[in-house]
């Protein structure tokens, strides 16, 4: 068997094969012969009419198929031949293949750029939320409320009434206190003429003595005459002592008398000071029945209702100021290396989608969020396993993008931080000069109570001789 007996011929197709191969051929290529010419092959097969109509119509299909397939392949071969021939094609694929790869190229070089310029250059996350300061509102007094002026959401200024409390027991304190102040007056103003009169009594307590004096002298003379008995002697001497002893008490009473009252006036006045301090109290407390704001900002979370029973530190609402809001944005400890203070950031909300808020960093936390928890890690216990921590960096938003774009507290933010300079600080070196936050919704309350003091000193006190000094002889 040769080789030329296995594969059809190229060159003389259409001559006869033997009879043995035809049947391979015919159902490995199909007869594309002519079938006149194969009418003329006297060396093939002869078969039977009836024969050829006994065979399976899938065979015939089969040979369909075939030869669809093969003048397709015939075709392609022509188109890839052609392509080949023609120079232009050629060049319209390398063009084409060449234009792809600079595509890719120019990507891959686009994104080498933004990285090392851009990516490398800045920090992200979405572990941020809005932070911002939540004033409580609580009761400086016990008492029943009985109005309740604000509700959630509502805008409240700095020293709004937000809570009014039962005036009665605080009234009646104040009462208490008032007259408390006003016999305090009163009394100082009578020591005061107390000591003037030890001091009136000093002089005739030195008259009496200076009588009994001169009679003793008049009479110890006399006993060597014999003019006078020695018992009457001796009676003039004690009444001189006696009277002696009576100037000196006198000089002592005035002395503790005067130490009461010298150096001081009516109004400061150890016993006045300490009943002015109780009026001042009082005072206060009957204005602490209303419950003001100290702040401007947001009511929310009202817990108080009207009836109830309130003591002191009780919290009763909570104010917002939504102008001074933050955020907290949470970096992982392997993104902190080049974050300082003073760099730019840009921050989104799901709130704004479309508007970008601009602000810096001002600081970072002394401490991770693990560490400052209720129940901090305790990583000496042999259960340590190795956890990526995060640090909260604070970011303060500009003003006037907060205003023009309201945010909330606890809303989800996403922080970028631009860390093309770094030559900032990372910790801040000099302390705060003024303060954060402050209020004076509450310094009225003293001078109003320092001037209703003042009234009712002037109206308890009366015009009083000034105290005489004591001579002593």
């Amino acid at each position: 068997m040769t080789i030329e007996n296995d594969e059809p011929r190229d060159e003389g197709a259409n001559a006869p094969l033997p009879y043995k191969y035809r049947y391979k051929y015919l159902h490995k290529y199909g007869d594309e012969r002519d079938p006149e010419k194969d009418g003329a092959d006297d060396d093939a097969p002869k078969h039977n009419k009836d024969d050829s109509t006994d065979k399976d119509g899938d065979d015939g299909n089969q040979r369909k198929d075939d030869k669809d397939e093969k003048k397709e392949d015939k075709d392609e071969k022509k188109d890839d031949k052609k392509d080949k021939d023609d120079p232009k094609a050629k060049r319209r694929k390398v063009i084409v293949l060449s234009v792809i790869a600079a595509v890719f190229v120019l990507a891959g070089l686009t994104w080498l750029l933004l990285y090392i310029f851009v990516f490398t250059q800045r920090e992200k996350t979405d572990d941020a939320y809005v932070k911002g300061d939540m004033v409580t509102i609580s009761s400086r007094v016990a008492g029943t409320v009985v109005e309740v002026a604000v509700e959630e959401t509502d805008r409240v200024h700095a020293g709004q009434v937000l809570v009014r409390l039962d005036p009665v027991d605080a009234k009646v304190a104040l009462m208490n206190a008032e007259g408390q102040l006003a016999q305090a007056v009163r009394e100082a103003q009578a020591r005061m003429q107390q000591a003037n009169q030890a001091d009136a009594a000093i002089p005739q307590r030195r008259a009496q003595y200076e009588q009994a004096r001169d009679d003793y002298n008049r009479r110890h003379p006399l006993l060597e005459r014999r003019a006078v008995s020695a018992e009457e002697v001796d009676t003039g001497k004690r009444q001189m002592q006696q009277a002696y002893a009576a100037l000196q008490a006198a000089e002592r009473e005035a002395a503790a008398a005067h130490a009461q009252v010298d150096g001081t006036t009516v109004e400061n006045f150890p016993a006045v000071i300490q009943a002015r301090s109780q009026f001042r109290n009082a005072w206060v407390n009957s204005g602490r029945d209303a419950i003001v704001s100290p702040i401007e900002g947001y009511a929310a979370r009202r817990q108080v209702q009207v009836g109830q029973r309130v003591q002191p530190g009780q919290d009763l609402l909570t104010v917002v100021p939504l102008q001074d809001l933050w955020v907290d944005a949470n970096f992982k400890e392997t993104q902190l290396e080049h974050i300082r203070i003073g760099q730019p950031v840009e921050i989104t909300t799901d709130m704004y989608s479309d508007f970008t808020y601009h602000g810096k960093v001002v600081g970072l936390n002394a401490g991770t969020g693990s560490a400052f928890s209720l129940l901090p890690a305790e990583n000496a216990t042999g259960n340590w396993i190795k956890v990526v921590q995060r640090l909260p960096v604070r970011v303060a938003i500009d003003a006037e993008d907060l205003r023009k774009h309201p945010l909330r507290v606890g809303l989800s933010t996403y922080v970028t931080v631009d860390t093309h300079d770094r030559d900032g600080r990372v910790l801040a070196d000099t302390p705060r000069t003024k303060p954060l936050v402050s209020t004076n919704v509450y310094e009225d309350e003293m001078g109003e109570a320092d001037e209703k003091a003042k009234e009712i000193i002037r109206a308890n006190t009366v015009d009083v001789p000034q105290p005489v000094a004591a001579k002593h002889g």
